[in-house]
């Protein structure tokens, strides 16, 4: 329970733009810095001397830090999807929502990828065609049976929220996935990826999502391909079972994130 607190009280003082564990590990790296500098000014007097010494940029917790973050969410469902889509290999690929740093750019090093999102993209990418788009928005017959493959990651969660300037819809995600659907052609692939856990709202940052309820959600629309997820310790699980209990919990998350591979169904379940 306290842990949880903190947690909470951590990420509402984050949200303002502050960062207590930053704060605690400049501070505690601090007193090193100026060692290092004054050693280094020592040195100098006795080397090349190229370089003048111009005004401080301390970079305070780089000395603690791994060499990388090989976990979490966004690290692992941006190359997972990535390596599925290479395999794969549609004719055409489509992105709703997902980052543009990331997923969206290991594709385009590999293939032409399609981008809509809500927000502008005001650079030119190459391998990258940027459609700005509302995927709540009623009429998208322009994209009607548009693509065979089809990516929204980390994206539907947010849909009618209005944190991306998107308009407040409480339903906004159903709409999301009506219009996804509308996109992909029969037999098409769908790459879904949203936070799981026990279902919720965390406003406005983002939709919490059951995995049962994601599974019954898409059943008329989509059949499950696989399944693969990233739990609450930021590991990757692929290509899991899908077992009734685990499924019941959401497979043990609290806040994890569930990557979802579906087919198209060519006919709609009644």
């Amino acid at each position: 329970m306290l842990r949880s607190i903190l947690q909470y009280v951590y990420q509402l003082v984050s949200s303002l733009g502050l960062d207590p564990r930053k704060t605690i590990q400049y501070l505690l790296g601090f007193p090193a810095y100026v060692k290092d500098f004054f050693v280094f000014i020592k040195k100098t007097r006795h080397a090349s001397n190229q370089f003048y010494i111009a005004r401080p940029y301390p970079c305070l917790q780089d000395k603690s830090d791994t060499c990388g973050t090989i976990r979490g969410h966004y690290f692992w469902q941006d190359l997972f999807v990535a390596q599925r889509i290479f395999k794969n290999n549609p004719a055409l690929h489509v992105d709703v929502g997902s980052r543009i740093d990331g997923f969206v750019a290991h594709v385009a090093s590999f293939r032409k990828i399609e981008v809509l999102d809500i927000r502008p993209l005001e650079t030119t990418i190459d391998n990258v065609t940027f459609v700005r788009a509302d995927m709540m928005a009623k009429d998208l017959s322009l994209f009607t049976d548009y693509c065979d493959s089809l990516s929204c990651l980390h994206a539907l969660e947010h849909f009618g929220l209005g944190r991306y300037g998107d308009p407040i819809d409480p339903d906004g995600y159903l709409t999301g996935i009506e219009n996804i659907n509308r996109m992909l052609k029969s037999g098409g692939k769908l790459y879904l990826s949203v936070p799981i856990g026990p279902q919720r709202v965390e406003f406005n940052a983002h939709r919490v999502f059951e995995v049962k309820y994601i599974l019954d959600l898409m059943s008329k629309m989509f059949k499950l391909d696989m399944f693969s997820y990233i739990d609450d310790k930021g590991n990757l699980h692929k290509n899991v079972a899908i077992e009734d209990k685990d499924v019941q919990s959401s497979f043990g998350c609290h806040y994890g994130c569930g990557i979802f591979e579906f087919t198209r169904l060519y006919e709609v379940v009644s």
